[in-house]
């Protein structure tokens, strides 16, 4: 460590709540050894419910609940789960349905509404759909609608990265991250800047899910080191079973969960904060 220099403000967020059991498990873990201050959560997947007591609780304890938008793997209107590309070309080329769009929208955030008894602190989305054309328009358009200016707002994900946070990687998963930054970040950014919506002021935390625990511990050093003031650092931990990403989730717990990472916070001189404090520094 060294003396003297300020702390960095930094963010942790674990994507995917509800998903599954062992997903949910995961978060309540992170969360209770403050190695979590966010999670966004997939209101129609099949363990949002049964996680519900835990988030009641668990955002009393300084955990940020917010809504993970998803229309690609368990949204809750018939017709709106796509697949990944279709939804991109879908949205790019302007045939995506911008009703169901707006139905979905709206039954996601009366879903969240209705299980925790009050608004999402953020929204994002699953595989960050959340800032497509179509999609993020209407979320702008109804998030407005639903919480005025002059009450408490959700802060929104800003996906841009800095090039020191991006390359930590290496050069292919640098370029991942650039394109799902490209896919909407920049415009997304200027909407919720007219609006009055905070986001994030940098963010980290994309690779290409592989590498075990080791390439993810070396991974989260680099950008503990890279972090700025107000950044966001993304995560999906989980116990390993169940799903596609299931030997990266496992491996990112146990590298969250590790007593190194005190650490390395240390050393990187970062604070784990919520993002609400962070926009309000």
């Amino acid at each position: 460590m060294v003396e003297g220099l300020p702390e960095v403000g930094l963010c942790i967020c674990a994507d995917d709540y509800g998903l599954d059991a062992g997903v949910n498990a995961a978060v309540a873990q992170l969360a209770g050894r403050g190695r979590l201050q966010a999670t966004g959560a997939l209101v129609g997947a099949p363990a949002w419910r049964q996680g519900l007591h835990w988030l009641r609780g668990g955002a009393d304890g300084g955990l940020e609940v917010g809504l993970h938008l998803d229309f690609t793997e368990a949204p809750l209107t018939p017709g709106a789960r796509h697949r990944l590309p279709a939804l991109i070309a879908q949205s790019y080329v302007g045939s995506l349905d911008a009703a169901m769009v707006r139905a979905e929208i709206r039954a996601q955030l009366d879903a969240f509404e209705d299980g925790l008894g009050r608004a999402p602190a953020f929204v994002d989305g699953h595989q960050h759909v959340h800032q497509l054309p179509v999609i993020r328009r209407a979320l702008l358009e109804e998030l407005a609608r639903r919480y005025p200016a002059s009450g408490p707002r959700p802060w929104l994900r800003d996906t841009r990265g800095r090039w020191a946070g991006m390359r930590v990687a290496g050069l292919q998963d640098a370029a991942k991250a650039g394109v799902i930054a490209a896919l909407g970040a920049r415009a997304l950014a200027a909407g919720a800047r007219a609006a009055g919506f905070r986001q994030n002021r940098g963010f980290l935390g994309v690779y290409g899910f592989a590498g075990g625990q080791a390439h993810y511990a070396r991974l989260l050093r680099g950008w503990l080191a890279a972090a700025r003031p107000g950044d966001l650092l993304m995560c999906h931990p989980g116990d390993g079973a169940g799903d596609a990403l299931a030997a990266a989730r496992q491996a990112e717990f146990a590298v969250l969960a590790a007593p190194a990472l005190d650490d390395w916070l240390a050393q990187a001189r970062v604070r784990l904060l919520p993002m609400r404090r962070l926009l309000a520094a």
